[in-house]
């Protein structure tokens, strides 16, 4: 039995199995991306480049395999009739090409679930943007990446200066056979049982820590117990978007300068993902209005997603991400206030350990067998009183990246939307940018638009609060060699 290929699980994790089986018709797990190319790129020449780049991501050449009778989890096994030219599809958009056009696709491709009969990944390579510019609208299961993973492999795939040589054409081994079902059946016996030994010895360390005293570990997983609980116990009030699903998707997008970001939290203090927060608690106040929902005393559950990979497990792919919870106020008096009980809540999170917590309880899931998985995932998909919106920060390269000598001018990400929660936002930063986008049910909210312009709106209460000028005015941080590509 190989449990690991080229570095990679090849038996999908308990977290990868849950996004895997609570798709629905209506809430498809896939991530993604909407970028924008300076020129116009040739096709055939990122089509090759991407090629030569596959090796390096073994999984992009995997599809998920189902065991018989759903014994356990599912495996990624190599596609023996793998062909890019099934990944990678090439549009024009009709005459004038706008951003709008580009962004109306995007709102048709997220719509519905990936082919499960080939690797579960795909792109839509867009000509005809006005100005000569070049789309990219890529799209992943979240089963195979999270957005940490998605980061990783976009600076695989892409280039970190515009000095490209041509492709060198990698030659793939074919593909090893399909497993028999027999041998599928055996190697899920023998990996529930290398877990069942794993859960063991966690059990184990964890009677060592009652026994010696070291109540440590039991502390912190008890205090995201409780602190779990008391959301479950107490649903919170639904927000005009917590809606059932159409199926049909509606995005739109916000820009906002990193270097104001930055200085906005030098005045007030707390964190980036702090302000980002605090802008958004503003959005949705004014959001929560204009549909009749007052503001005051009213609060926002925020699920915020936290990354728990260890520097070990980088390149890794999958998912390895937990999640907080975090009481948003709507109706403060003004953006710094908000923006400072804000910081408050999340600064006890953090001192309480609640995300190591959660991340704790979510590894006992590897004893669950599928059916209950499956159950679980199913009671995921359902309407919930836990949070009204996800909203997810990843740090992204500081520094422009490239596809054939072809500078990318922008990238938004894309998240999945599930649970009742008709409303996502997916924040990254890239090139002393933040890209927001806030993907919606088009029938939960159909004029998401109006949040976007919310936002913007929000954090320009925020930047004249904190005194901040525009871009353009503040001196450009000086690099040393402890500066991050990544966005911190």
């Amino acid at each position: 039995m190989t449990t690991e290929i080229s570095g990679l699980r090849r038996r999908f994790s308990p977290q990868d199995s849950i996004f895997y089986y609570m798709e629905t018709d209506q809430a498809p797990m896939t991530i993604g991306s909407i970028a924008v190319f300076e020129g116009h790129v040739p096709f055939r020449r990122f089509v090759q480049n991407i090629e030569s780049k596959l090796h390096q991501i073994p999984r992009y050449v995997q599809k998920a395999v189902e065991t018989p009778f759903n014994f356990t989890r599912p495996t990624w096994e190599f596609d023996p009739d793998f062909d890019i030219r099934r990944h990678i599809n090439r549009v024009t958009l009709p005459p004038p090409g706008t951003d709008q056009q580009l962004t109306e696709l995007a709102e048709r491709l997220f719509r519905g679930r990936l082919d499960r009969s080939k690797p579960l990944w795909d792109m839509h390579f867009v000509e005809g943007l006005d100005g000569g510019r070049t789309g990219l609208i890529s799209r992943v299961h979240h089963a195979m990446v999270d957005g940490v993973g998605g980061v990783e492999l976009l600076m695989v795939t892409l280039d970190p200066t515009p000095d490209t040589r041509a492709p060198t054409r990698i030659l793939h081994e074919p593909a090893p056979a399909q497993a028999s079902a027999a041998s599928q059946l055996i190697d899920g016996v023998a990996d529930i049982a290398s877990e069942a030994v794993d859960q063991g010895a966690s059990v184990l360390r964890w009677l060592t820590d009652v026994f010696t005293g070291d109540f440590a570990s039991t502390r912190v997983g008890m205090r995201a117990i409780n602190t779990t609980l008391k959301y479950l116990n107490d649903p919170g009030k639904g927000l005009p978007f917590n809606r059932d699903f159409s199926g049909g998707r509606k995005i739109a997008h916000v820009e906002i300068p990193f270097a104001e970001v930055r200085e906005i939290r030098r005045a007030f203090g707390g964190t980036l993902n702090d302000v980002v927060l605090a802008v958004l608690g503003g959005a949705l106040a004014q959001y929560s209005e204009c549909h009749g929902q007052p503001a005051e005393g009213a609060t926002a559950r925020v699920m915020t997603p936290v990354n728990v990979r260890a520097e070990t497990e980088r390149g890794m792919l999958g998912n390895r991400v937990s999640m907080l919870v975090v009481e948003v106020p709507l109706g403060a008096s003004g953006p710094a206030e908000r923006l400072h009980k804000i910081n408050e809540r999340t600064k006890s999170l953090k001192e309480d350990h609640v995300a190591d917590g959660v991340a704790v309880i979510g590894q006992t899931l590897a004893s669950l067998p599928v059916p209950a998985l499956t159950a679980m995932a199913n009671t995921v998909a359902m309407s919930n009183g836990l949070g009204n919106i996800v909203c997810t920060n990843v740090p992204g390269p500081m520094i422009p990246l490239y596809t054939v000598g072809h500078r990318m001018l922008a990238h938004y990400p894309i998240m999945p939307i599930a649970w009742n929660m008709g409303i996502g936002c997916a924040v990254m930063s890239y090139d002393q940018h933040l890209f927001v986008t806030f993907v919606a049910d088009a029938a939960a909210a159909p004029d998401v638009a109006v949040l976007a312009r919310f936002m913007d709106q929000a954090y320009l209460d925020l930047r004249t609060a904190a005194g901040v000028p525009p871009a353009e005015e503040i001196p450009a941080p000086v690099p040393d060699k402890h500066t991050s590509i990544l966005a911190v």
